[in-house]
Order: structure tokens, then sequence, then C-alpha cells
């Protein structure tokens, strides 16, 4: 299974780097920063909050490292981080207004970053358009489940942490994990239903 490789990977990584070995530390926060922003992109939803997320669990891992019990469940404690981190920056701004006006440009300011899709040459035209237009569906449905459920599939799906691992994260039992999972494919089920 390729979560084990994984697993084993970052293992080995953070041993390295938790023994003081400078290119270990190097090529764990390179290879945690993508996993981190991306993650950190689905659970905050902006990408700026994504940035400060991303940012403050590497530098927690380069501070820490050599704290976390389990390397072994390193993307699991780094994903923990990620999330602890949107929530504490959605709970910072919790009284801020939605948009902000531009006094200079005197209009809303409501510029948003898109996740950008790179065209596959090996596909014709219209397959891109269709396979485009099915992940923004995808995108959608995803972000329109309730937070529990989403972050499940998050992490369960798109992430592939097994079970076990998203369990330990959300604090859920492995039963209510696959409960919540099962939830969220019946209402992306019908909510993707009606976009084809």
């Amino acid at each position: 299974m390729a979560d084990v490789g994984v697993k084993s990977e970052y293992a080995a990584l953070v041993r390295e780097a938790a023994n003081g070995d400078l290119h270990a530390m190097e090529q764990l926060l390179a290879r945690a920063q993508e996993s981190a922003y991306r993650f950190g992109l689905r659970v905050c939803g902006d990408s700026e909050d994504a940035e400060d997320a991303m940012q403050e669990a590497l530098l927690k891992t380069y501070q820490h490292v050599h704290q976390i019990d389990h390397p072994g469940a390193f993307r699991t404690w780094l994903y923990a981080t990620v999330r602890h981190a949107c929530l504490m920056n959605r709970r910072r701004r919790a009284g801020e207004p939605a948009a902000l006006e531009s006094v200079e440009q005197g209009g809303a300011n409501t510029a948003r970053a898109t996740i950008a899709d790179v065209a596959d040459p090996s596909r014709g035209v219209d397959q891109q358009l269709i396979d485009n237009w099915m992940r923004g569906r995808i995108r959608e449905a995803i972000r329109s489940l309730p937070a529990p459920l989403r972050t499940v599939v998050l992490l369960r799906e798109l992430e592939e942490l097994s079970t076990k691992d998203v369990a330990a994260l959300t604090g859920l039992s492995e039963s209510n994990v696959k409960t919540r999972l099962h939830r969220a494919h019946l209402l992306l089920r019908q909510r993707l239903a009606h976009s084809f």
C-alpha cells in the first residue's frame, strides 16, 4: 500500500532530523510543505490562511521534531497542526467583515485565489474541458459538506490517511470516522447527481 511507503519515508526523515541531520530536516520540511499547504487550502478555504497554517506547521516541525513520539505518524501530527492553525485563524477573525472596502479604489476587494488546473497535453481539448468542469463540481460538493464530514473526507480520501490515523487526528473513534465518511459519500453522491 502506498500509504505505508509514505509513512516509512516520513518516519526515516523525522528520525534523522531529530538526530541533528540538517539534510534530512531540509528534505522533511520540503516534503511537508506541499502536503501542509494543500491540506491547509482545503481546510482553511483561503490561500492566505493556508499559507499561514503551512508556515506554522513547518516552524513547529523544525522546533519540535525531536519531541515527535511516533515518527510513523508524522503526517497525522502535521495535519493536526495545520488544522489547529486554521481554526485559530478563523477564531481570530470571527468578528471581521466578510469583505473590505478599499479607500483608494472605492470598491470591494473580492479577489480570491483559486486552484489552477494544469492541462494534460495527452488529452483532447474537449476532454480537458469536461475534466475541469467535473473537478470543479467535485470541489464545490466537498466544500458544501458540513465541516465535520468535510474534514473526514479530506483526510481519508484526498490525503489518503488510514481510518486509524483520521480517528487519531480528529479525536473520533474509527467506527465514527467510517460513519461520517459514509454520510459524506451519500451527500456527495446526491449533490453530484444534480450536476450530472
